[in-house]
């Protein structure tokens, strides 16, 4: 079976940055990649780079920031005043946190604290980087229609704690 549009495909990785850093790998103790196929919910390149792709297959994928988190903005880097911060929090450069702007919610860190003044970037800390990913593809199957509904691959063993139970948030 090959990876196409409504298909549930898993697959073990590895990724890293233009300077060969390892960013994440499923190989490390970590679970394989699940997703369903033609929904955007991996980066665009690699979701390319599976289509038509097999269980046994693997490949190697260098990814452009356009077609992984984007390039970098530098409309969206800005300046907040301490007050929006709760009264006596200590706000240091390195802290993430949630924000609401015109976009919707965004996750912003804090990259500067001059008195009053906080800069802060809502970029993905991995706009603007080229990625590569080892993959070797685990397994092809079509997606059920709930999966698809739900915009993710369910797992037999956490069915109950996933939509089951509410568990995964899509209820």
């Amino acid at each position: 079976m090959k990876v196409s549009k409504d298909h549930a495909v898993s697959f073990d990785y590895e990724v890293r940055n233009s300077r060969s850093e390892l960013l994440d790998s499923s190989t490390q103790g970590g679970q394989p990649m699940s997703y369903v196929h033609g929904y955007a919910s991996i980066v665009p390149g690699l979701e390319k780079a599976l289509e038509g792709k097999a269980a046994g297959d693997r490949l190697d994928v260098t990814v452009p920031p356009v077609e992984a988190y984007g390039l970098r903005d530098e409309r969206r880097m800005g300046q907040v005043e301490r007050s929006i911060f709760p009264a006596g929090a200590e706000i240091k450069p390195g802290m993430r946190f949630q924000a609401t702007s015109q976009h919707g919610a965004d996750n912003v860190v804090v990259v500067a604290v001059e008195g009053d003044t906080i800069t802060v970037d809502a970029n993905h800390p991995l706009a603007g980087e080229t990625l590569t990913f080892k993959v070797t593809v685990r397994e092809v199957r079509p997606a059920t229609p709930e999966e698809i509904a739900h915009g993710h691959v369910h797992h037999a063993a956490a069915e109950e704690g996933c939509c089951g139970g509410g568990g995964c948030g899509c209820h």
